[in-house]
């Protein structure tokens, strides 16, 4: 699967969705972030935010470590008020909807939105919690004992990489 091919599906949903009102972009830390930014530089915006949701992860004391060097490396960061805002939580990979749910949890913290929307690249099904994306690139299949890791490279090309799940 071609992760830029995808971006540019997400990139021309955007410019649709920019003619029924204004958003505003949260991507989730780190892939979602990626994504945000691009989108908000290709989009001409004047700003993105990026949600954290180490902390309100269900798997905190499974991740450990690996969630507090996230935390600290990519912040919560919402440079617009999120009272009454329409907002679109964007992420690379969409799975269980449990990272999602952790989002939403941490976007509550700040505010109210009007509207939460979810954008993202890959759709991977077997959902856990009732949560479906509104924008996707695709629906992928991936083996259960695989996870798809989002990479950017350092001209911000993305790309798809599997790994065995740990």
């Amino acid at each position: 699967m071609n992760a830029e091919l995808l971006y540019g599906k997400l990139l021309d949903a955007l410019r649709k969705r920019m003619q029924q009102g204004s958003f505003e972009l949260a991507g989730l830390a780190m892939g979602g972030a990626w994504i945000a930014e691009r989108l908000a530089k290709d989009l001409g915006l004047p700003h993105y935010g990026v949600i954290n949701v180490a902390f309100h992860r269900d798997d905190y004391a499974e991740k450990g470590m690996t969630a507090l060097r996230t935390a600290s490396t990519m912040t919560t960061n919402l440079p617009f008020d999120v009272n009454g805002a329409n907002v679109i939580l964007i992420d690379d990979v969409l799975f269980t909807g449990r990272t999602v749910r952790a989002a939403l949890n941490e976007l509550f913290d700040f505010g109210r939105p009007a509207q939460v929307e979810l954008m993202v690249l890959a759709d991977r099904g077997n959902r856990e919690l009732p949560v479906s994306a509104n924008f996707e690139g695709q629906q992928v299949q991936v083996p259960d004992k695989q996870i798809l890791v989002l990479e950017k490279d350092s001209a911000g090309k993305f790309s798809f990489q599997l790994e065995e799940r740990e």
